[in-house]
Formats: C-alpha cells, structure tokens, sequence
C-alpha cells in the first residue's frame, strides 16, 4: 500500500471512529469531505431538481445511521458512493420520477468556447438523452449513467450497484442500444452523441 494511500485510509478509519462516538466536529468533517462527490454522483444519474438537497440529505442520514457497519474492506468514498447509489435507485423505483435537465444541461454544455448554435444543440441533444433514459430501468438507467457519463469502469459500477459484472454490462449493453437505436431516429440526438463521442 502507498504511503499516500495508507495515510488516507488511516485518517478515514479515525474518522469513522470519532464519528462513531458522537463527536460533532467529526461528522462535519466527513460529510464537508464527500459533500460534493454525493452530489456529483446523484446529479449525473437524476439530474438538478427540486428534491436534490432532500436526497442528499437522506444519502447521509444513511451514512451515518449505517457508519457503524463500514468494515474498511472499501475504502470510505467507495462505501458512501454505494449508499448514493442506493439513494438514486430508490428515488427512482419508488417515485418513478424523470430527469429535470435544465441545471444538468448548462454544466454538460458549459464548455467554454462553443458557439451559440452549437450549445443550443448540445442542450437539446442533452434534454433528448435523459428524455431516452427516462424510459429504462432504474437499474439499467444506473449502470448506463454511472459509465457512459460519470466515466466509472464496468467493474466499479457493479459494485456500487451490487451486481455482477456480467449483469452490468448487459444493463450498460441494452442502455447504450436503446440509446443509439433513438439516435438513429432523431438528429440532433445523434449529433450530440457523435460530438460527446
């Protein structure tokens, strides 16, 4: 194990611990640290909407319910992105909800230097993207959102959705055909996927 490494997995392992027994500054210090990676991950896969700051709040009301049970087997990040994970896949079973794209669109088009035509098509290639993810599984809208977007390995997608990697590229397999086959049939779809290519 790198030093580096070590270090970080130490510092996690004693923060945990002061979290454990109740130390205020602790739990403020955790969720400052992973604030922004929940986040992330909960955005790619559901995008900016009104219950973004309720879920991230249940993501760590569950960290910390559940802290207790993190065996360091995983590094602390990876452990908390599964319980994002979790949250996002619950939010979308149970509520059945659709992507509200329009924050979501402006940071995947913010790219400095595109013209106004071509951002206006890459917000409508967006919006078209998510309206074709709307209509997959949780499970598969996971796997593909997890990998084609927030750019994790196959390997680490199934583990944070707590599958095998087999089923994993299957979901990502299907998704990314059900994508391409929409594509096919919208040009703006297909130009924005061929420029995000």
């Amino acid at each position: 194990m790198e030093s580096v490494t070590a270090t970080a997995y130490l510092d996690d392992v004693l923060l945990v611990d002061r979290c454990l027994t109740g130390e205020p500054a602790a739990t403020r210090e955790l969720f400052r640290r992973h604030q922004k990676r929940v986040h992330a991950c909960l955005y790619r896969v559901l995008g900016s909407n009104r219950d973004m700051d309720d879920l991230l709040q249940d993501a760590f009301l569950q960290v910390f319910q559940s802290l207790k049970g993190w065996r360091a087997e995983a590094s602390l990040a990876t452990w908390i992105d599964r319980v994002s994970v979790r949250v996002a896949y619950r939010y979308l079973t149970k509520r059945g909800k659709t992507v509200q794209t329009d924050e979501l669109v402006e940071e995947l088009v913010s790219v400095e230097g595109i013209a106004g035509a071509r951002r206006q098509t890459a917000r409508d290639g967006v919006k078209r993207l998510y309206a074709v993810l709307d209509g997959l599984s949780p499970a598969a809208r996971l796997a593909f959102t997890l990998h084609e977007i927030d750019g994790r390995t196959i390997t680490e997608v199934a583990a944070l959705v707590g599958s095998s990697v087999t089923a994993t590229k299957l979901r990502v397999w299907r998704a990314r055909n059900t994508v391409e086959k929409a594509a096919a049939q919208d040009p703006i779809l297909r130009d924005f996927l061929q420029e995000a290519a």
